[in-house]
């Protein structure tokens, strides 16, 4: 495990989404008061989810084709997208919010 500090807890708003940038990059969002990390990249189109995308409850929907995923799960929920997004632990520490990024090479965060 290698875990990455996003952000605070306060520094993310409810139903707002943040971009890490690890390779390939994480978004990160805040959800019914809970932090869920997805894989950033649409699996339909190379669309940021984060900075492109449109959240609503526990889906965002992606900006370029409107392809659905659960931020909860990964799942795929309408096409054009088939295929799920990678999903992430997420922990909220004294520090902020932490990421179990695994091997992924990032850049330090705040």
């Amino acid at each position: 495990m290698a875990w990455l500090r996003a952000c605070g807890p306060d520094d993310l708003q409810e139903g707002e989404a943040l971009r890490i940038e690890t390779l390939p990059p994480i978004a990160l969002f805040r959800v019914g008061g809970e932090f869920f990390a997805i894989d950033d990249t649409c699996t339909h189109a190379l669309s940021s989810l984060s900075e492109d995308g449109y959240l609503s409850g526990e889906e965002v929907e992606c900006g370029f084709h409107f392809a659905k995923f659960c931020v909860r799960d990964g799942r795929a929920l309408s096409l054009p997208a088939s295929k799920p997004l990678t999903t992430f632990a997420v922990k909220i520490g004294d520090d902020g919010v932490h990421i179990d990024v695994g091997e992924r090479p990032y850049r330090q965060m705040r």
